[in-house]
């Protein structure tokens, strides 16, 4: 994948924190049968649901084996090309582990009629341009006006047919490099190195799904141009490739753009299938590694069946009960109930031909280890005894659709209906198996799950335990075969120059179609009668909606409390509210399938409500008081205390955090935005807050006279005004005044520095640099300044991108953004690079930067690209309601008008090369920028001396906080 990789379950750990550990509700409740509730009144049955998720189509097969599937879907001028290779790490032979998922990145290199794949799309409105590599498939994504299917078309069958000539050995070297920073940067996070532990401790040496995804450093040291070309040749024909197109298209229409572009390519060896099934260790085993964490982590892994298993829908959902719901019996047993646990989880992870099981708990800081693994061990041999009850089986059935209904307003991307179709015909020979799977999990019962929980929990287990102590493995040797010390590898062919090609026949992109313009959705607006305002935007493509109230407060608001206070407190609101507990709110949402969240942004606190919209009313009753009768008991307020006290440990041990908060110090000193974007103050902060502080901070921030109500979805304004007006409407604001923000106040002046955070044994420099603007997000005519920023770093084809990523091949990803903020806005950049380059890298930023616009000024292709390309992509942005929503809040946040994005196509054309020159002049130089760069000092320090800038060393926090 080449923003964002590695999404893999044993990666639990690094998700670990911020998942799970934002569920903390509160006691043990009994689970037996006669304390079920009834069911809520009007909720949608399992049944009724599961009739609702529909994705119709049609599908058809060129001669040469491709096999084509479309739907349809008229909500807006976009269709989402998805194209799905039946080729993944588990076709790797030894020696050529990383090779799929080097492919993947070669495959966006350009082709032999197509010099860039990135920039036409970009520059015709495609979101997103992306690709994935897992064990069993690679993908590639793009979402584009209905004009431009044409030529996605041409590119993509242009790379599937023809793309050897244009793989050079600099190609090569190029992108072998990308993805080795790729490793270096999954691997640098806390728990980073649990997956390739994992993969060792249950399967043996040759299992094709034992190997990493992203391979060993070796192997991709090694692989030569006659390697990767023998590997597409294998690999990557028409028959090996299901392509998907959903959206605004039909099988008639389709079928003949598809002949034109596709049907020549010749049809490529069949790929071989392979055996790689689970497998049962002959005794359980246990292993601890040491890693610079927070905390000690408890793992337990199994391997299960593959996906087409009758077992894998029981497994799902029965891991699901165990450790994915808010509700779930491992948060209730041991982060509210036993109190010895700061985060806890659990899921399947189902592959094609196998499955990872995975329970894991974060323990809390003070308690003894072999008294946290009995309990951990403990619940879950109850579990398998007594399996689930029929509501945990209902609230985890009904959540799990919900979230899957909400997945289908996308038409494309990772997730969206077309890769929904495609993977059930990739895995399972039927597009729409996804169905099939759902039925599955609605006909469930208790029974059924308990029997196949104790089949596949009750073999030999593989534990793990990740403590806290100096990292000791070496991450660049892991992830490959396995047997490297014993057994050779095979030797790669030399790196001579391969064999010439025969040349690729001469094709002509097709130029663009008529695009669409965006339809920005038409609002309502209401007032409820205590003064709160209300906006609609109705969208009717699901039967969901999304609830946004939000608050004027925000982690700013920290300035006039005790850091820490805002985000504490909107923690604690589903922590026991309107006389029930966090445990009875968790299985009361999951029932109806809503979902309510809190958090803060630097300028805002919201709720967030996701519900189905036949299940409205009693999802806004829930809402309604959580908000306003939270409870703040003492000893629920100590727990989740402890909570993001660990919170804050990884926060600290995490490079990417580390820098961000002391970039954000740097920058605004005692100014509201120099609080911790995350929330969680600091250590001596979190420790002194009280209930009685956060009663007060509920009752100075969450009140009517600062919030508004935003609504998208599928529900009128006649129907949701009365609902509002009975949830909320007899909230009335309090006597005092309310509080303001100073967000006038003072920054430091800027100046140029550099900030090393040491963080010894860091193969990878995290680089942050920053600085206050002379301006604030209410600011008119910012776009230029957007645009100049989209230039230099805010995109895949952006100047520092290409330079560091693509050219250089020293990071995996390197970008820069303006703030939007309501107060000063901050530029901002970051790359994490690979340690011996980090002041090369800090060299080629400032060189970069001050070019723009002065040696190199706008080109007339940077200029179409910002320009008529965001123009054209305007449509992709607002699929999705929380697309729409955030839209909307920024709008009435920063005082534009309503009409803004209507607009902005307009606003865009208006601007040429001279006026994005002139704010990258203004506003993105070099000048007066703080670097912080967290990396290992000894590494890193001799490179910085030659920069020119003073340097100020300080050391990494301590954040080990070992269990007895």
């Amino acid at each position: 994948m080449r923003i964002g990789t590695r999404a893999s379950l044993g990666a639990l750990a690094a998700a670990l924190l911020v998942t799970s550990l934002a569920q903390q509700p509160l006691a043990a409740r009994d689970r037996s049968e006669a304390s079920a509730p009834a069911a809520t009144p009007g909720a949608a049955t399992p049944e009724e649901l599961v009739a609702k998720v529909d994705i119709p189509f049609e599908s058809f097969q060129l001669e040469n084996g491709l096999t084509t599937i479309v739907h349809t879907d008229r909500k807006a001028p976009i269709v989402g090309v998805t194209a799905y290779y039946k080729v993944g790490s588990k076709n790797e032979p030894r020696g050529r582990t990383g090779f799929a998922h080097l492919y993947e990145h070669l495959f966006f290199g350009g082709s032999a009629n197509v010099p860039n794949f990135d920039i036409p799309l970009e520059a015709a409105g495609s979101t997103p341009t992306n690709g994935s590599t897992w064990y069993d498939r690679t993908n590639y994504v793009e979402t584009v006006p209905t004009g431009a299917l044409d030529l996605a078309l041409f590119m993509e069958s242009d790379r599937m047919g023809y793309l050897l000539p244009a793989v050079s050995q600099e190609k090569l070297d190029q992108q072998r490099g990308v993805v080795q920073n790729e490793k270096r940067q999954g691997d640098n996070q806390p728990y980073g190195l649990e997956d390739y532990v994992i993969s060792e401790g249950l399967l043996p040496v040759g299992h094709p799904y034992r190997h990493s995804t992203i391979g060993s450093m070796a192997d991709l040291d090694a692989a030569s141009l006659t390697d990767v070309r023998a590997w597409f040749t294998d690999h990557y024909g028409p028959n090996n490739v299901v392509l998907v197109l959903s959206g605004d298209i039909d099988a008639k229409t389709a079928r003949p753009m598809v002949q034109k572009w596709f049907g020549a390519i010749p049809r490529g060896p069949a790929i071989h299938p392979v055996t790689a099934g689970a497998v049962t260790l002959e005794k359980s085993a246990s292993r601890d590694i040491t890693d610079q964490v927070p905390v000690l982590r408890l793992t337990r892994t199994w391997t299960g069946p593959g996906l087409n298993d009758p077992d894998a829908p029981a497994l799902e959902i029965g891991m699901h009960i165990l450790g994915g719901l808010a509700s779930s019996r491992l948060d209730n047993a041991l982060v509210r109930g036993q109190e010895l646990a700061v985060g806890v989880t659990a899921g399947a992870q189902t592959y094609e031909a196998m499955s990872q099981l995975s329970m894991a708990m974060m323990v809390k800081p003070g308690v003894e280890r072999a008294k946290a693994e009995a309990a951990f061990d403990a619940v879950l041999a109850t579990y398998l005894k007594e399996g689930p009850s029929k509501d945990e089986l209902k609230r985890a059935v009904v959540s799990t659709l919900s979230n899957e209904i909400g997945a289908l307003e996308r038409v494309g991307g990772f997730a969206g209906k077309g890769a929904t179709l495609a993977e059930g015909m990739v895995y399972s020979g039927d597009p729409a198996f996804y169905k099939t799977r759902l039925e599955a999990m609605a006909a469930l019962t208790p029974e059924k799950v308990r029997a196949v929980l104790a089949k596949w929990l009750s073999r030999p287990v593989f534990k793990l335990a990740t403590v806290p102590g100096e990292r000791t493995l070496d991450g660049g040797a892991l992830g490959g075969w396995g047997d490297e010390d014993t057994t050779p590898a095979p030797a790669p062919d030399d790196k001579a120059p391969a064999p010439e090609l025969a040349p690729a026949p001469e094709r002509t992109a097709p130029p663009l179609g008529t695009i669409g313009d965006l339809a920005f959705p038409t609002l309502e607006h209401a007032t409820l009668s205590n003064g709160v305002p209300v906006t609609l935007a109705r969208r009717t493509a699901v039967p969901k909606l999304q609830l946004t109230i939000e608050f004027d407060a925000g982690t700013s608001a920290d300035a006039l409390d005790t850091p820490g206070t805002q985000a504490l407190m909107l923690d604690m609101l589903d922590e026991g509210a309107n006389g029930l507990d966090a445990t009875q709110l968790a299985e009361a949402q999951e029932r109806i399938g809503a979902s309510i969240q809190t958090g803060a942004s630097t300028d805002a606190s919201v709720l967030n409500l996701v519900a189905l919209s036949d299940n409205l009313a009693p999802s806004l009753d829930l809402a309604a008081g959580i908000l306003l009768h939270p409870t703040f008991a003492p000893e629920d307020v100590a727990r989740l205390k402890a909570t993001r006290q660990a919170e804050l440990s990884q926060a600290l041990s995490s490079p990417n955090s580390l820098a961000q908060r002391t970039l954000g110090a740097a920058l605004y000193g005692t100014h509201p935005y120099a609080q911790p974007s995350d929330g969680l103050g600091d250590a001596a902060s979190l420790a002194a807050l009280t209930p009685q502080d956060l009663k007060a901070a509920h009752a100075k921030w969450l009140r009517p006279d600062l919030a508004r109500i935003t609504v998208v979805g599928d529900v009128t304004m006649a129907e949701l005004k009365p609902l509002l007006e009975r949830a909320f409407g007899g909230w009335t604001a309090p006597a005092t005044p309310a509080p303001v923000k100073h967000l006038d106040a003072a920054t430091p002046q800027a100046r140029a520095r550099i900030l090393l955070v040491d963080r010894p044994n860091s193969p990878q420099s995290v680089i942050m640099a920053g600085r206050v603007l002379p301006m604030d997000g209410t600011a008119k005519n910012g776009e230029a300044l957007d645009l100049a920023n989209d230039v230099l770093g805010g995109g895949f084809l952006s100047r520092l991108n290409a330079d560091i990523r693509e050219d250089k091949g020293w990071s995996y990803g390197v970008n820069s953004g303006v703030t939007k903020n309501e107060g000063p806005r901050a530029l901002l950049v970051r790359a994490p690079v690979q340690a011996d380059r980090t002041g090369d890298a800090i060299a080629a930023i400032r060189a970069d930067m001050a070019a723009l616009p002065g040696e190199k000024p706008v080109t007339a292709e940077e200029l179409q690209r910002v320009t008529e390309g965001a123009i054209r992509g305007l449509p992709n942005q607002f699929e999705t309601n929380a697309a729409v929503d955030g839209a909307i809040r920024m709008n009435q946040r920063l005082g534009r008008p309503e009409d803004y994005y209507a607009t902005l196509a307009q606003t865009y054309r208006g601007i040429d090369a001279a006026d994005i020159g002139k704010a990258a002049q203004a506003y993105l130089q070099p000048d007066e920028l703080t670097f912080v760069v967290v990396g290992d000092r000894t590494v890193v320090e001799p490179q910085l001396e030659s920069l020119g800038l003073p340097i100020e060393v300080m050391p990494a926090p301590s954040t080990a906080t070992d269990s007895e």
